[in-house]
């Protein structure tokens, strides 16, 4: 009888620190409180940094959350799109757009002359998306930190990974699977990371505008982004609350006013349709809230490649390798 009781409680043990590690550790060796002893402020300053520069530029919440995703999807959540120089990721044409790194750094700098050698700047950026997502009154969700930085970056690898914006959903849905992140995160995570528009004079060489686009939308993109422009027009992804974050960039697929054609693909395709509509309570499934789904797709997103351990560095300034 004693020795079924200590099993019993071996097993109970086992089982409950396997649902601790799972609230706790997410990727490869990161954890939700990794600087809580070597820096606990890290979380505090860096959303300050955020908040400092919101209050002047909102557009800062879009730029952030871009980075991070742009990071993530080149050499894994790294930081090394925020080294500078030429050939680096940053220089490379999808990463020019790219808004934030200041933000960045202005923590960075902080977090130097309190933690000095601490604090990666991959979590750094991590910190700062979640946290100017909430600035601009969306979810909140513990990130994960440990991350170390990568000390590699090249223009070619973002131009060879990044999703593009007349890519099919095919190739969309390959990119993510390529990361072990699922249809369900590519519907999720798919407006953060946008870079031109669709083709509004010659979709496919049939001299017209792409079909899919709306007739009333139509002269606001012409007008913004004229033929033969050089490509440096920027328009907002989900016009009409490019500042705020809510579910407007599904509502505006739906209805023919996506800005890239990769966008209205994903009202159109069978695979990645019904999670539109999910996220708009108009059926194909049980209803999807958009805030708890977009935290935990973000978590898995995060630890995607992510270097721990003794692998990688801890950069001193986050534009340049030790």
């Amino acid at each position: 009888m004693a020795s079924s009781i200590n099993r019993m409680s071996v097993v109970l043990f086992l089982a409950m620190a396997a649902a601790i590690m799972l609230t706790t550790v997410h990727g490869q060796g990161t954890r939700v409180g990794f600087y809580s002893t070597t820096c606990p402020s890290v979380e505090t300053t860096v959303r300050s940094a955020v908040q400092s520069r919101f209050g002047s530029d909102p557009t800062v919440m879009a730029g952030l959350l871009r980075m991070h995703f742009h990071d993530c999807f080149v050499q894994g959540c790294d930081g090394s799109v925020l080294i500078s120089g030429t050939g680096t990721e940053r220089t490379a044409i999808p990463n020019l757009s790219l808004n934030g790194f200041t933000v960045v750094d202005d923590a960075k700098a902080q977090l130097e002359a309190a933690c000095p050698g601490v604090v990666s700047c991959a979590d750094i950026l991590a910190l700062a998306a979640r946290d100017a997502v909430v600035l601009a009154n969306g979810p909140t969700w513990a990130v994960p930190t440990g991350r170390r930085d990568g000390t590699v970056s090249r223009a070619q690898d973002a131009l060879d990974n990044l999703p593009g914006p007349s890519d099919s959903v095919e190739s969309q849905i390959q990119k993510f699977t390529d990361r072990n992140l699922s249809v369900q995160d590519l519907v999720t995570l798919t407006g953060n990371y946008s870079r031109s528009i669709s083709t509004l004079f010659n979709y496919q060489g049939t001299g017209g505008p792409d079909p899919s686009i709306a007739a009333d939308f139509l002269p606001t993109l012409r007008s913004a982004c004229p033929q033969n422009n050089n490509g440096a027009a920027r328009v907002a992804m989900d016009t009409g609350s490019q500042n705020e974050f809510d579910t407007s960039y599904y509502t505006n697929i739906r209805n023919g006013r996506g800005v890239l054609e990769s966008d209205q693909r994903l009202w159109t395709d069978n695979r990645t349709g019904p999670f539109v509509g999910r996220f708009l309570g108009l059926g194909g499934g049980p209803n999807l809230n958009f805030n708890a789904e977009f935290g935990q797709a973000m978590v898995r997103m995060g630890n995607v490649g992510v270097r721990t351990g003794t692998d990688g560095e801890i950069r001193r300034v986050c534009s340049a390798v030790n």
